[in-house]
Parts: C-alpha cells; structure tokens; sequence
C-alpha cells in the first residue's frame, strides 16, 4: 500500500484521473485543477513551483481509489477518500513539505490530515472556510422580471470589478488573476448576465454567474455575484438557473456548485431552485 507522488501532470492523468472521473462530484475541484494545468492555463499558485500531485493505491496493479493536487503556496487539495487514508498521507508526504498551508477536502478528511499533520510537525490548524456541496436535481425556473444573455467584450470592465467583490467578500484569494479570469471565460461564453427588462427603467446588469467547463460529465456554476444594492430582488436565482440549464445544454450530467456555511441566504436560494446538498467541505490552515 503506497502513494505515489509527481510533479508530472501527464503522469498523474495516466494514473489517476479515471479514478477522479468515476466520482466527478467528489472530486470536482481536483478535475478542474488538473484540466487547467494540463491546459497550461494558470491556477494562482508561485509560478516557480512545479504542481505537487499524488495517488494511493493498494498495490501495483490495484486501482487508484485516492488522490490529491496542490498548487503552492495553496493549499492541499484532497479527493475523496477513506479519513484514514488521509492520515496515513499525512505521514508518508516529504519531510520538506513542512510549510503546507493547509488542507481542504470534506470535513471528516480534511480534519484526520490535518490532525496527523499539526501533531507530525507541532503545528496548530484554524478553519479558513466551511463550504456545502450541492448538487442539481430538478431544475425549478424562477419567475424573475429581466432577461439572461451572454457576457461580452464590452462588460469586461464590470465583470473585473464585481468578479473582485466577490472575492473579497467571500474572503478568496484570486488563483488567477481576475483580468485574466474574466477575459478568458467571456470569450469562451462561460459567464452569463442577469438584466432588468427595461420596462420600467433603463436596462441594467444585476447579476452574474459563470459556468465551468464540463468534465467527466461534471460542470460546476461560481462565481455567482449581485451586488448589495440589488440583491433581494431574485436575481441570483435567475442567473443560477440559467447558468444551470447552459450547463446541462453543453452536456453536464451533473451540475454542482459550493456555497459558504455561513451564508444561510446563498443555501437557501439554490435549494429553491433544485440544487441538494452532496457533502460539507473544510478548509483548514497551519500555523507555527
């Protein structure tokens, strides 16, 4: 029984990502990240350092059933797994990898490496974030005033600066940077529109939410943004309902999307329109 540890991104596909695929909900921001470095596409992390990726399997013929990405100075990044699992890695990673910044996964996981990890090298751990999983069952269309379209050129400036609110409010660090975020997935249509319908007043954009790529069927909405002024009014639903149903057109088998805990606004509107809880998530931090 052994985990396997590369810096290769073509050889953790070879080994790992069908394991990451037969369980694409579970393990959806681990497909997303490796998508994007074997795109060559930047992911936030010190261009300097190389991706650190690994797998577990029983023995040299076995199945991959674990698996983990990171991205320095990010944190580890773990699919899903048996908690012991996560212990034992916490104790077969480098000696050298004593300055992680944290772990993230679900909660019983994240916190069985983190234990492991906080007593291998006497460090203490802080919660940065708690996170819900939901997952699209059947899709409920709000009746909202206004009109969905596409993103385009010439809302790039807006979308920066709402993308940046986001961020700050939800107190996440740009893995990339927004001007880039931005100007990529408009052109690649990910990122839709929610607008008033004129009939009272000017045409105006209200909301936004973006659509991820789909991958091993799997395709995940964020950011999703109103901002404080207009919020109240059911744009947010509207906008995730349509960014849902994009989703599904482009062929997702699921649609996914993260809300904070400690949000109740943001996990009560989604489920309002379908969206069912999957698991909780947990992020955690060293220190010392």
């Amino acid at each position: 029984m052994t985990w396997t540890c590369t810096e290769d991104v073509a050889e953790f596909r070879a080994h790992a990502e069908g394991f990451l695929g037969e369980h694409p909900a579970a393990n959806t921001v681990l497909l997303t990240l490796v998508h994007r470095l074997a795109a060559g596409q930047s992911v936030g992390g010190d261009p300097a350092l190389p991706p650190r990726l690994g797998w577990w399997r029983a023995g040299p013929k076995a199945p991959v059933t674990a698996a983990f990405v990171q991205t320095p100075p990010h944190a580890l990044r773990l699919s899903a797994m048996a908690p012991e699992r996560a212990a034992e890695l916490a104790l077969a990673l480098p000696e050298g990898w004593s300055g992680l910044s944290g772990v993230a996964a679900t909660t019983a996981v994240a916190e069985a490496f983190a234990g492991a990890w906080a007593e291998r090298f006497d460090l203490t751990t802080d919660v940065r974030e708690r996170l819900r999983l939901y997952r699209l069952g059947e899709l409920v269309l709000p009746t909202v005033r206004g009109r969905l379209r596409a993103a385009g050129p010439d809302d790039h400036a807006l979308l920066v600066g709402w993308w940046q609110a986001f961020l700050t409010e939800a107190g996440i660090p740009a893995f990339t940077p927004v001007e880039e975020s931005v100007a990529r997935r408009t052109a690649e249509g990910d990122i839709l529109v929610w607008e008033t319908d004129g009939a009272d007043e000017q045409v105006r954009p209200v909301s936004i939410a973006a659509v991820s790529p789909t991958l091993a069927g799997m395709s995940r909405i964020g950011p999703v943004y109103t901002p404080p002024e207009e919020r109240g009014h059911g744009y947010a639903s509207a906008v995730t309902a349509g960014a849902s149903t994009l989703a599904i057109a482009r062929g997702a088998q699921e649609v996914l999307l993260y809300t904070d805990l400690a949000n109740p606004v943001s996990n009560s509107i989604y489920q309002k329109i379908g969206y069912r809880p999957v698991a909780d998530n947990l992020e955690l931090s060293f220190t010392g």
